[in-house]
């Protein structure tokens, strides 16, 4: 009985916590496209995934995936196909997705304009 109390508590207190949690800066790209366009024009799509794992066309048209995750204020993937990589990449991702583009760095170095684009049509670009 005392157990039972105990874990109708514990419950609570988790519900309230997970009401009261702020929403994840990703929750808008599930079911759209972050389009990342580098300084030649060409573009690039990662489509994110609830459940932590994402697809990815380069502006070359390649294709990778892999598990992101978050860390801060930063959003971090790591690929797992077509060769698994062993470490993360993370960049800096807004609090509002929906809130228009923002300015970021590629894995390359190069500074890349993002923005949260309506739709997941995973045929990409190119």
């Amino acid at each position: 009985m005392i157990c039972i109390i105990a874990c109708l508590a514990a419950q609570a207190v988790l519900a309230d916590a997970i009401v009261s949690a702020p929403p994840s800066p990703v929750r808008a790209a599930f079911g759209n496209t972050i389009v990342s366009t580098y300084p030649d024009g060409r573009k690039a799509e990662l489509w994110l995934k609830p459940g932590g794992d994402y697809a990815l066309k380069g502006r070359r048209g390649d294709r990778s995936s892999g598990h992101w995750s978050l860390r801060g204020p930063k959003l971090c993937l790591k690929q797992a196909r077509p060769i698994p990589v062993p470490f993360n990449f993370c960049s800096p991702i807004p609090t509002n997705l929906t809130g228009g583009s923002w300015t970021a760095k590629a894995f390359t170095g190069e500074t890349v304009q993002l923005q949260l684009v309506h739709g997941d049509d995973q045929s990409g670009p190119g």
